[in-house]
């Protein structure tokens, strides 16, 4: 499927998501993705499906103060952490194994997060990619030269999503 949402870098940008192939979840870790009250709701909706999924410390912390933190980030409150990792991540996304179930495994997930590496800056999508547009994060799987797969095909999925998300602007 030909994708027409403009990516800056698209053409020239690797990316291979390796969890489970030697990634165990970096980009979950202290990761504190902003959930729109939208995302909330949907979050919600499997709230009781996902507490068994998690870790006892974040399973914990979630019954006890909720899944949002009084922290903000683009207007939206963000994720809880605990231990570092996200309070989703347990050996792998809780919210993505509940969407799988489901049928989408990314129906309950932040978008921030079902939609990573693609980003929106300043009305443009990019791919982040070391060495493009100040990309500071220094996951393995932003650098270019651990993959030689091209972004456009390992991100099929993910631009599908941005385009149902967010129109094809």
């Amino acid at each position: 499927m030909a994708h027409s949402l403009p990516v800056v870098n698209l053409k020239e940008a690797t990316f291979e998501c390796t969890f489970g192939r030697g990634c165990e979840g970096l980009c979950c870790k202290n990761g504190r993705p902003p959930v729109p009250p939208a995302e909330a709701k949907q979050i919600n909706k499997v709230l009781k499906r996902a507490l068994p999924l998690m870790n006892p410390a974040a399973r914990k912390l979630v019954e006890d103060e909720g899944f949002l933190s009084k922290r903000m980030k683009e207007g939206a409150p963000m994720l809880r952490v605990t231990d570092g990792w996200c309070v989703f991540f347990n050996k792998g996304c809780v919210l993505h194994t509940i969407g799988a179930e489901d049928g989408d495994s990314y129906q309950y997930k932040p978008s921030i997060c079902a939609l990573f590496p693609l980003d929106p800056e300043k009305g443009e999508w990019h791919v982040r990619q070391w060495g493009h547009n100040r990309e500071d994060w220094d996951l393995f799987c932003l650098n270019p030269a651990n993959s030689k797969v091209p972004a456009a095909e390992s991100l099929k999925l993910e631009l599908s999503l941005v385009e149902r998300l967010h129109g094809k602007k």
